[in-house]
């Protein structure tokens, strides 16, 4: 597998169980593990395989499958290669293990994920005060069940417009005498 080895993925697969392993691209290769080996195995490929860099921390909601699957994607930078590691969670018990203690920007993508989510990451510092979302009390907007059709209306109320084209009605709207075509 392109820059990898298949010793170390055949070591993983062995002491960790990691299975869906897909090569994207040969500087790239994304796999799963379960919930209860991540932060075991996320701090071995740190320590004992060069996996320094914390890229960033993500989700993915497969509300059809009832899991919420963080994705962490590291970086090695002697190899030149990117693991993006897969953990699935459930969605209506969303929890996972911190890693804010390997990286300290983990507690930063942690504090997002449960703000925009509803992820809970026990022991990671601020997660619970305010982060993008002040004083945001409805459901964690980017889950695949929040209506924003619904809460936009519901807030904003309906705006009747000329023409249903953003930039024609900004154009109208707010720029009337600006450049151009203007009567």
């Amino acid at each position: 597998m392109g820059n990898l080895t298949s010793a170390l993925l055949e070591r993983l697969e062995r002491d960790f169980d990691i299975t869906d392993i897909t090569e994207r691209h040969e500087r790239l290769t994304t796999f799963k593990v379960t919930r209860d080996h991540a932060e075991t195995l996320i701090r071995e490929l740190r320590d004992r395989e060069k996996y320094t860099h914390l890229n960033f921390i993500t989700c993915i909601d497969y509300i059809e499958d009832g899991v919420f699957s963080l994705v962490y994607m590291l970086q090695n930078y002697v190899t030149h290669t990117m693991l993006g590691v897969h953990v699935d969670i459930d969605r209506d018990k969303a929890e996972m293990t911190s890693i804010h203690t390997l990286w300290a920007q983990a507690w930063t993508y942690q504090r997002e994920l449960r703000e925009m989510y509803g992820i809970n990451f026990p022991g990671s510092p601020r997660l619970h005060e305010d982060f993008m979302l002040e004083g945001w009390d409805d459901m964690p907007p980017m889950r695949r069940d929040f209506d924003t059709a619904a809460y936009s209306t519901e807030h904003f109320g309906h705006v009747d417009r000329e023409s249903e084209e953003p930039r024609q009605y900004m154009k109208v709207q707010f720029y009337p005498n600006r450049g151009g075509d203007e009567e």
